[in-house]
Formats: C-alpha cells, sequence, structure tokens
C-alpha cells in the first residue's frame, strides 16, 4: 500500500477534485480536511462515512484511507507532522499544556462518524480555515506565531464541541464529556456499563438512567445501541465480513451479530447491504 511522506512540519493546501488524485493509502503526516462545497464518502480504515459542504474529518499516521468523490470537491487541508506542535510547546498558554493535539488526532472517536459542530463552532471554523489557506503561501507560514495559534484554535474548537479526551476523570461535569467517553470506548464495553459509568462520572448507579434520559432525551441503552449501529453500518458499507464486524465489536459470533443487527433495524444484513449498495 502507498505511504506519503511529508518532510516539511507544515502544510496548508486548497484544491477541488472531481476524482481523488491518491489511491488508498498511509501517510507519515496529521492531516485535518475540510469540505468547503462538494459530496461523497470517505473511507477511513474499516468505516464509510459520506460527506457533503461543511464536513470535516482528521486523519493520522497510524489510519489508512481514500476518498470517493461524488460530486465535485472543494477541499481545504491542514498537514502537520510530529514536530510542529512539539518543537511549539514554549507558544502554547499555561492552559493548554495538558493539551495534545496529536492524541486527539489519534482518538477513535473522532473517526467513526460525521463530525458535526453548534452554528457558532462552525462558523469559527471556517474562518479559521479560510485564514489559514489565505496564509498559505507566505514565507512565514512555519515561523509564524500568529499561523501556530490558528492551528491551534482548530483544535481548541475541537476540544469544546466533544471535550477533554484525554483527561476523562476530570470530566464529572460536562454533559458532552459522558458522550465522548462512551464514543471512544464503544469497543470496550466494561468500560461503558452503567456501574462503570457511575463510578467514572460521580453519578448514583440507581440516578444513572434518569439522569442520561433528562440530559440527552433519550434512554441508555437506546443512545448505545443507535450509536453501535451506526458504527456497524459504516462497517457493513467498507465491505467488511459479517465474522470481521462480529469480533471487532465483541459479538459472540455471526449470528449473534445478525440478530442484534435485525432486532434494532427490522432488516437483515444481506436487505441492508443490497438496498444501501453504491
Amino acid at each position: 500500500m502507498k505511504k506519503l511522506r511529508q518532510f516539511d512540519a507544515l502544510v496548508i493546501e486548497a484544491f477541488v477534485k472531481e476524482q481523488f488524485h491518491q489511491p488508498s493509502h498511509s501517510q507519515n503526516y496529521y492531516e485535518i480536511v475540510y469540505i468547503f462545497t462538494g459530496s461523497g464518502r470517505h473511507y477511513l480504515n474499516n468505516n464509510v462515512v459520506d460527506y457533503r459542504a461543511n464536513d470535516w474529518f482528521l486523519i493520522s499516521p497510524e489510519d489508512t484511507h481514500y476518498l470517493e468523490i461524488k460530486r465535485k470537491t472543494h477541499f481545504g487541508v491542514i498537514k502537520f507532522t510530529d514536530s510542529y506542535f512539539s518543537e511549539r510547546r514554549s507558544l502554547m498558554p499555561n492552559a493548554l499544556l495538558k493539551f495534545q493535539p496529536e492524541m486527539m488526532m489519534r482518538n477513535k472517536a473522532f473517526k467513526e462518524m460525521r463530525l458535526n459542530m453548534d452554528n457558532l463552532s462552525r462558523i469559527n471554523l471556517l474562518r479559521t480555515i479560510k485564514t489559514l489557506i489565505d496564509s498559505k503561501d507566505s514565507k512565514e507560514v512555519l515561523s509564524s506565531p500568529f499561523i501556530f495559534y490558528q492551528v491551534l484554535s482548530l483544535f481548541a474548537l475541537f476540544q469544546q464541541q466533544w471535550g477533554d479526551l484525554n483527561t476523562p476523570y476530570s470530566w464529572n461535569n460536562d454533559k458532552q464529556a459522558l458522550i465522548s467517553f462512551i464514543h471512544q470506548h464503544i469497543y470496550e464495553p466494561e468500560k461503558i456499563q452503567v456501574k462503570q459509568l457511575s463510578q467514572t462520572f460521580n453519578i448514583s448507579q440507581n440516578y444513572f438512567g434518569k439522569y442520561f434520559k433528562n440530559n440527552y432525551g433519550i434512554s441508555f441503552r437506546e443512545y448505545i445501541d443507535n450509536y453501535r449501529i451506526k458504527l456497524i453500518e459504516g462497517r457493513v458499507a467498507a465491505g467488511l465480513t459479517l465474522r470481521q464486524i462480529a469480533d471487532e465489536f465483541g459479538f459472540t459470533d455471526e449470528s449473534h451479530l445478525s440478530n442484534y443487527f435485525k432486532k434494532r433495524t427490522a432488516t437483515t444484513f444481506r436487505t441492508y447491504k443490497k438496498d444501501h449498495s453504491s
């Protein structure tokens, strides 16, 4: 498989494509991709997510990905290596020293589904991306503290939207943090049991179900099932076998997975694949 390499610590690009110019590949850098216009599908590792205008996604060196463009797409891309942040720690405010953009880029919770933001965050994200692209040809792009803070502000927006994924035990009063924790550990069933979540977030085990329903408008079990089904649908779209999906999500066997899927979607895998084939 092709591996792309970048030696500059920071590269900023913008381009329009009707057909993506790279096959499935990995890379030695991190990448923030913003969709200005267009639509298609993003294949990332074992998952597929449809994209459209104003979507964004994150790619780290451990990932394998490619894009299937359905409508001509205008991309904005920020690419950086490990050294970009590690060599600029002295520029980071004290409050953000614990914050590691590279770790956020590697977090699976950011990669599984379309990443939505509230309206104000979307506006700020677009403004920041445009500012960076306007500066992409500057000779000072690599050395500029202004550019560094613009890139850092992207991660502040991500962190604001999802909670600090790297400090779970300080999240007790953050509603979004509970959801982020569930997304992060969806493949580790023991960590998202009510007993464990109650301890992690300092919520009474007996009150947890009511707390979740009051705050999120849906029962805890229904939320877990809906989220897991969405991820499984992405695996089906990516072409994984039932055996592979069952192993990844901890089902006993293919029959267990098939029964779970049919019970919650009222359809079989065969019918789902037929109805959603491109």
